[in-house]
């Protein structure tokens, strides 16, 4: 099964590339005419910012960026717009580009004033009524990473976590958007916690991940009703995979793994709730190109399907 896969990926990414346009001069897609309502956004080796709608082609994925430089988007959840980190030398920005293409708008930079030498801007993720952004950056080099909030204007920037001892990772919004819950550690190479961060200025709760995970290797993220946790997991064996559990009013109840594979070499990463029972992830084997596979989430260990190949850093929406 494992051998079938990794061949099918590949011939189905051969056609994925071929069907790419042609790349543009500057950052801007297309001018309005993509087809999207519901479904993956992603970026490719190029850089780029592509979706692919539910009802739509995988093989012909369609992008909205042609400048390169794009990492780790995110759809808003009503579906209307995409977030990303747009790199270019040492200055990072928070970018938006409408998911029905068009030109692509600088929500906030590194060199802004109110940034006051922060940098390395990434996992932006949108406020449930996309009226704001939190994203996780640095203030200086060697410091603990906080999370950051500015609104979809690009005003009012602030630090949710002013002062950090410890280091924060890729924040995800619970349903009532007043906080988030977000990866935590001493260090960005061991986020062992889950902390829940007020967005009014509030103290931070921490919670331990317990079970088989060592730390979150690229986030968790929170269930649309609220209830679940999904995360990416590292392992004693080497191997990440997507584990989820309750969340409670304290913290995480017994965390278990979303797919069947044991094979140490498989890599699941990067999970996306598609809905209440359903998550979208990157799945990679023995070092080859990652693809988007969806899995059902029961309480046993569910059997994977490929959505999107050839593809990394997804997000799913709207939910």
């Amino acid at each position: 099964m494992r051998g079938i896969r990794r061949i099918l990926g590949g011939m189905v990414a051969v056609g994925l590339l071929g069907a790419c346009q042609p790349l543009d001069e500057g950052g801007g897609g297309g001018a309005g005419d993509v087809l999207f309502t519901r479904g993956f956004a992603f970026v490719r080796n190029d850089r780029n910012v592509y979706v692919v709608d539910d009802n739509g082609d995988p093989n012909s994925p369609q992008r909205l960026t042609s400048g390169g430089g794009a990492f780790q988007p995110s759809v808003s959840r009503d579906g209307r717009s995409i977030v990303f980190v747009q790199k270019s030398g040492s200055t990072t920005s928070l970018q938006t580009v409408p998911t029905s293409g068009g030109v692509t708008a600088t929500l906030f930079t590194s060199t802004d004033q109110a940034c006051r030498g922060c940098g390395n801007f990434r996992y932006p993720t949108f406020s449930p009524d996309s009226r704001t952004v939190v994203f996780v950056f640095d203030r200086g080099s060697g410091s603990n990473s906080e999370l950051g909030q500015v609104n979809a204007d690009g005003s009012s920037f602030k630090s949710l976590t002013p002062g950090a001892t410890i280091s924060y990772g890729a924040p995800s919004f619970f349903p009532n958007g007043s906080v988030v819950l977000a990866p935590a550690g001493n260090s960005l190479t061991q986020l062992n916690q889950l902390a829940r961060v007020p967005l009014n200025g509030g103290t931070a709760t921490f919670s331990s991940l317990g079970n088989e995970v060592l730390f979150i290797v690229n986030r968790a993220v929170v269930s649309p009703d609220g209830t679940q946790v999904a995360l990416d997991g590292k392992l004693s064996s080497g191997s990440t995979r997507i584990f989820v559990g309750p969340l409670t009013s304290t913290g995480t109840g017994q965390l278990r793994r979303l797919s069947d594979y044991t094979t140490a070499t498989v890599q699941e990463t990067f999970p996306n709730w598609t809905g209440s029972s359903g998550l979208g992830f990157l799945f990679s084997d023995a070092g080859g190109d990652p693809s988007i596979y969806r899995a059902t989430v029961s309480a046993i260990p569910s059997s994977v399907s490929l959505a999107v190949p050839t593809a990394a850093e997804p997000s799913y929406g709207p939910i």
